[in-house]
């Protein structure tokens, strides 16, 4: 699938509802910390406008689904334990939690908007806890966990990479090469923190303020306020958007979606995930207590615009992350040998270029490339020049 979001969180917050709703996998739900034990791993979508209509025509992906002319993407999911303070330390399921997230290129954080529980996910009743607290300390817990890492060996490191003339953001990289960090991005951060001479002199605050700078570059984090349907969660949104402006936090409510998800599924109910209505099918199969369940759900919707689970996954995809989906095409081909129109859409970083693109699709095709084809425009495209979100690509290659 090629790319991974991350479900973080303190215990009981509702990550096990969003991970379900986004993936309709069965996952174990409850109101007590630690429900998640194991890390569950499903496959979610985010919402791309579909290149098809723009050719007037419908697509049949080979991975995902298409509504209406909207493309449904594949991310894979991964929901994990519980943090608690001190997971760095191994507290909690500390140590398992955070060995689970290598991986991941981007991390949705959870946070009880509502208040309703402590940091240790322990009940609290709505209102009784500032949401504020755990969206800091999960930031926190995450950069002491790559600090401890580097810090753990880190005379070692300096004293190795010094006798072996090596440079010290390569040793950095392989020592966090399992966090996704690359030279060039250990480089970065060494010239933002503005460290320098030997490394072996660095203190333990000069690689704890290196590890924030990595931390950022390789796990970048959006905050999913959940449980906006309970009073409380609703008023918090606009107080934490001010306190914490340099965060991005998107609203929502994962057991509306789940309700919404699982009645689709039941065929009660027509529903696109990221709508903000839906039609009811089988209005005389539902009883009193459903109708008045859709009724909340619709009045719901109808205040806020949406649940906001897609919104979320959507979000750190596109916006905070900033990647782009192109479709592969032909100039006068949209059909692959199958038959399948647009058959595939990719997920690209920002900055891919036409020849990354064409490595992307198959490693012969980069080796090999001579130019691309602007599917719409009909224009041909350099290796060195940057894809466009929605873009439909025709790869030139010499490959045979």
């Amino acid at each position: 699938m090629g790319f991974t979001i991350g479900l973080v969180g303190k215990p009981s917050a509702g990550k096990s509802t969003f991970f379900k709703a986004a993936t309709l996998a069965e996952v174990a739900i409850a109101d007590y910390p630690f429900t998640t034990i194991k890390p569950n791993i499903g496959t979610g979508y985010v919402r791309v406008e579909c290149a098809d209509k723009d050719f007037g025509v419908q697509c049949n992906p080979r991975f995902g689904f298409c509504l209406n002319h909207t493309r449904f993407v594949p991310v894979e999911l991964v929901d994990v334990a519980g943090l608690v303070p001190g997971a760095h330390e191994g507290k909690g399921l500390g140590n398992q939690f955070l060995s689970d997230l290598n991986q991941a290129d981007v991390l949705i954080h959870v946070v009880d908007a509502s208040g309703s529980a402590n940091e240790l996910g322990e009940s609290l009743g709505a209102g009784k806890h500032d949401p504020a607290k755990d969206v800091r300390f999960l930031e926190k817990e995450i950069d002491l966990w790559y600090a401890s890492v580097l810090w753990r060996n880190w005379k070692k490191l300096a004293r190795g990479a010094q006798m072996t003339r090596k440079k010290i953001e390569e040793a950095i990289a392989d020592q966090l090469s399992a966090m996704k960090v690359t030279e060039d991005i250990a480089l970065d951060a060494i010239s933002e923190t503005e460290l320098s001479g030997n490394p072996d002199s660095w203190s333990e605050d000069d690689v704890k303020r290196l590890s924030v700078v990595l931390r950022k570059r390789t796990k970048s984090i959006l905050i999913a306020l959940n449980k906006i349907d309970v009073p409380s969660g609703l008023e918090n949104v606009e107080r934490l958007k001010k306190e914490l402006p340099d965060i991005m936090f998107v609203p929502c409510s994962c057991e509306t979606e789940l309700a919404l998800r699982e009645a689709a599924k039941s065929g009660i109910i027509s529903y696109v995930p990221g709508d903000s209505t839906f039609e009811i099918l089988k209005s005389d199969a539902l009883n009193e207590k459903q109708k008045k369940a859709l009724d909340f759900i619709s009045a719901f919707l109808e205040k806020n615009g949406s649940t906001g689970v897609q919104q979320v996954l959507d979000a750190a995809v596109f916006e905070l992350l900033k990647y782009i989906a192109v479709f592969p095409g032909g100039v006068n081909n949209l059909v692959d040998s199958k038959g399948n129109v647009l058959p595939d859409c990719f997920l690209m970083p920002p900055k891919t270029t036409a020849k990354d693109f064409a490595y992307a699709l198959h490693t012969d095709f980069g080796k090999h490339f001579l130019y691309a084809m602007d599917v719409r425009t009909k224009r041909r495209i350099s290796g060195d020049q940057e894809l466009k979100h929605r873009d439909v690509v025709e790869i030139i290659s010499a490959a045979k």
